[in-house]
């Protein structure tokens, strides 16, 4: 298969980047895709129905699912700072890691406050700062996007849910 040479806008901040994608990438990138267009962290946050700590359990689990599917594409998304592999991990650890340290420790300490004749999801929605993180999702929600676009680039696909 001929390689196909790409340049994509990486979120976060990351920069720019030209290179060509082999057929491992690809594959890597589309299970990847799959994967995050269908959780919290890439659909929209439903207030009556979401939890805080539900956001953060979705985007901590993206550290799990990217190891495992870098795993399994094995050396070939890994063949240099620009390969599919290098993106992934720079990805969460420089764009998602930042987000979620800062929160989880925040949201505990709430959560831990909580009486027990109020739910939490109550509890959460009462929290000083609910407004404040849901606002810096939405924000980490339009890299996320970004990264979507990135994959559907690398995989050769076109963006499924526009």
């Amino acid at each position: 298969m001929k390689l196909k040479s790409l340049s994509v806008s990486l979120p976060f901040g990351l920069g720019s980047l030209s290179f060509a994608a082999n057929e491992v990438e690809q594959r890597a990138a589309w299970s990847l895709y799959v994967e995050l267009i269908t959780r919290v962290a890439a659909q929209p946050f439903m207030i009556e129905h979401g939890s805080l700590r539900g956001l953060l359990s979705s985007l901590h689990s993206l550290f799990a699912l990217t190891r495992e599917i870098l795993r399994d594409a094995g050396p070939d998304v890994a063949h240099g700072p620009g390969s599919f592999g290098a993106i992934a991990i720079r990805v969460l650890t420089q764009g998602v890691a930042p987000f979620t340290t800062q929160w989880h420790t925040a949201l505990s300490e709430h959560e831990a406050s909580r009486p027990p004749e109020i739910t939490p999801r109550e509890h959460e929605q009462r929290w000083e700062r609910y407004g404040e993180m849901l606002r810096e999702f939405v924000a980490l929600q339009l890299e996320i996007r970004a990264y979507l676009a990135v994959l559907a680039t690398i995989a050769d696909i076109g963006e499924l849910d526009r």
